[in-house]
């Protein structure tokens, strides 16, 4: 039942994720941790971390993951084939429609009344995930007193480098990593 569970679970995200992988995340926290709560926000966080850490697509990669976590192999493979069915059923028929009716003025004006919804989804998951890192919690569960001063310093001067210096992502990634290893190494021998 539980893997039935994941597989539909992982289909509607698959199905209403319309704008990649990063417009999935809120879906997929829906689904796992407050439908199902199969995961703690935390757990969900760090998920999405290591999600974000490997190639690939971060949806289908958190897909992977929820399912190995909760089910083991099966469940990983479940949940990773109930996020990609839809995408790819949809897109051979989008192909299909797309390539004969590109031309058409209503089709270009479709697209572009999509584009506000998406950069909406993804500002909310990124948003949702700024939360929990700097206050450790939801979004309207944030209190001025739970900032994290430690991750606060750590995401302010990470965007600092990638705005001013055009730094890779990759390498602040793993330089925030190490700083932020040593400084709690540093903090638990106080």
């Amino acid at each position: 039942m539980l893997l039935l569970q994941l597989f539909f679970a992982f289909l509607q995200v698959g199905l209403f994720s319309v704008g990649g992988g990063y417009a999935a995340i809120p879906l997929i926290q829906e689904q796992i941790v407050n439908v199902h709560g199969l995961m703690t926000l935390e757990e969900f966080s760090d998920l999405i971390t290591v999600a974000e850490m490997t190639p690939g697509p971060i949806a289908i990669n958190s897909a992977t993951f929820v399912g190995m976590r909760v089910a083991g192999v099966g469940g990983a493979i479940l949940c990773t084939l109930g996020c990609t069915l839809p995408s790819f059923c949809i897109c051979l028929v989008l192909a299909y429609f797309y390539y004969k009716y590109r031309t058409m003025s209503g089709v270009q004006k479709v697209l572009a009344a999509m584009r506000p919804a998406v950069v909406a989804l993804i500002a909310s998951a990124g948003l949702s995930i700024l939360m929990l890192g700097i206050f450790g919690t939801d979004m309207f569960s944030a209190r001025i007193e739970d900032t994290r001063v430690v991750e606060l310093l750590i995401f302010g001067i990470s965007l600092f480098i990638l705005r001013k210096y055009k730094a890779s992502a990759v390498s602040v990634i793993l330089g925030s990593g190490v700083v932020g290893t040593i400084i709690y190494c540093m903090l638990g021998a106080v």
